[in-house]
């Protein structure tokens, strides 16, 4: 080990083993907010084995939600969490996948910025990975840097990335770099104990490849006694104290709590060399953990959509929920209703009982038209209705067929020789063949009408939302659906691009093009959510 020096910016790395979503996400944003309530600056960043550039052409059903940053990178939803939770915007460089650094490396070569050499994964590849880690830190800009590393220990698609972590732990010494290990401490019932040789093989899998964890926080469904973290350290060869308990919580908001009560942090803090002198500012987090563990009322909200199966799907709308019923002093129930089976015969007794309706994002037409039930259901019955994205698309062929009369109203996503194609491909996006990052991707700005249900959620008139889409509404049938009562209500003042549309004679009817729930934080929910939560609480 080099001797030890100081750098501006401290690292934090967070590995996973045994198996798979045990909550690395959560337990690196849980970091990063405790090391924020002490006054330092925090920046967060994933790092995925997987080949894809990003998740914006994978499947719902194969990684959950896609999330999607200011600056309009499809990324992990894990960076959602970490949004959520520190409150802070994330960007491009903050989601790095392995299909990002070999196509970077493979056009340098094809450049011949390597002057010749053989172009291998050592040092060329963990070159690569090493400058995207310490491009977020930004000479400074941040205190520390926060970084996980997707899969498990162990697996092919992680070695170079954990080589990267013993490369850098050797270049920038003691006390600049630290590894939390994350790993499962499972209950076999038929023995009647918890095992703690899972860990050791994790640990020892990680040593074998020069990384030695500085913390370790086993996930276990029970509570862990003082002699098994002993066994433990002992095993693993780190302090007792640094072997941290994470249990089943009730929501994932307690995490940093209880992180914060067995002293995650300061341990962290003493291995970079870093202060704990100041206490940490949490009695906001703390209000908003006892609102949600103590709701005064509930409000029940169907989300009607095509991949209800996998709550990963929707996440963020999820999460945004919670963050509004904890502004509202109400539990939000979320049952899901998968659009595919609702028809004609089953509507009423599929969204009877709803105090409010919200149609998902998506793409394709299974379950198209499940969902122009449910805003037909929505609009005729008075019901609080929210669409995003497609939500809000279905909201306009479905007012277009049964309030304009236009039958054969449709998107030219579903029916491209639609006769009325109220929903049609943006101009942008016509001539594009190619599926990843082609879309109308980050924020955008869009100009309210005052007196909308918008702009009283708001408060303003000028407004920036994320967008993920490649069809719009088609402003040639404007003037025809204003007439009968479905106003526009948002729009890109550049553009003139619609991005939402209400009906006021509607207790509250918005759909919106963009997706709010992707900027919806534990501090501050987003409005339309808190507001469309508070209508259906009538």
């Amino acid at each position: 080990m080099k001797s030890n020096k100081t750098t501006s910016t401290k690292y934090i790395f967070v590995t996973g083993g045994v198996a798979s979503s045990l909550g690395k996400g959560i337990i690196s944003a849980s970091i990063g907010k405790l090391l924020q309530s002490r006054g330092y600056k925090v920046t967060i960043q994933k790092l995925d084995p997987y080949i894809n550039i990003d998740p914006g052409t994978l499947n719902p059903y194969e990684h959950g939600e896609c999330f999607v940053t200011q600056d309009g990178a499809e990324t992990d939803l894990d960076l959602g969490h970490y949004e959520r939770f520190l409150d802070i915007p994330l960007f491009q460089a903050n989601s790095v996948t392995t299909g990002k650094v070999y196509q970077e490396v493979i056009s340098k070569e094809r450049r011949g910025d390597y002057l010749g050499k053989t172009v291998q994964v050592i040092p060329h590849i963990t070159d690569e990975i090493k400058r995207r880690i310490l491009l977020v830190g930004g000479r400074g800009k941040a205190d520390v840097v926060i970084t996980e590393i997707g899969g498990t220990v162990g697996d092919i698609e992680s070695l170079p990335y954990i080589e990267v972590v013993r490369q850098l732990r050797y270049e920038m010494g003691t006390g600049n770099v630290a590894v939390v290990h994350l790993t499962l401490v499972p209950y076999l019932a038929a023995a009647g104990e918890l095992k703690t040789k899972p860990t050791q093989h994790s640990v020892k899998m990680l040593l074998e490849e020069g990384v030695q964890p500085d913390a370790l926080v086993l996930r276990t469904e029970r509570k862990l006694s003082d002699d098994m973290r002993r066994k433990v350290a002992l095993f693993c060869n780190v302090d007792k104290d640094s072997v941290v308990e994470s249990i089943d919580v009730s929501t994932i908001y307690e995490v940093p709590l209880r992180m914060l009560d067995q002293k995650l942090d300061i341990t962290l803090l003493n291995k970079l060399n870093l202060s704990a002198e100041q206490k940490p500012a949490l009695d906001d987090w703390r209000k908003f953990v006892y609102s949600i563990q103590n709701p005064k009322r509930t409000v029940t909200i169907g989300l009607v959509g095509k991949y209800v199966e996998l709550p990963d799907a929707y996440k963020s709308i999820i999460e945004s929920f919670i963050h509004a019923g904890a502004r509202n002093d109400c539990k939000v129930k979320v049952v899901s209703v998968h659009s595919a089976t609702v028809t004609e015969e089953n509507v009423k007794e599929k969204l009877n009982g709803f105090q409010g309706i919200l149609v998902a994002p998506g793409f394709g037409e299974r379950g198209f038209h499940g969902k122009v039930l449910a805003a037909q259901y929505a609009r005729e019955n008075n019901v609080p209705f929210m669409g995003i994205c497609l939500g809000m698309q279905i909201a306009v062929v479905e007012f277009a067929r049964n309030v304009l009369n236009l039958c054969d109203a449709h998107s030219t996503e579903m029916v491209h020789s639609s006769p009325h194609p109220v929903i049609d491909l943006m101009e942008k996006q016509k001539g594009i063949t190619e599926k990843g990052g082609t879309m109308r991707l980050g924020a955008y700005p869009c100009k309210l009408e005052k007196g909308s249900k918008a702009y009283v959620a708001y408060g303003r008139v000028e407004i920036s939302e994320r967008h993920r889409h490649r069809y719009e509404f088609n402003n040639a049938y404007l003037a025809a659906f204003e007439k009968a009562g479905m106003k526009a209500t948002g729009h890109n003042p550049e553009t003139g691009l619609v991005e939402i549309v209400e009906i006021p004679a509607h207790k509250w009817f918005v759909g919106v093009q963009f997706h709010p729930e992707y900027s919806s934080t534990v501090l501050h929910p987003h409005p339309l959510f808190v507001d469309f939560v508070r209508a259906s609480l009538g």
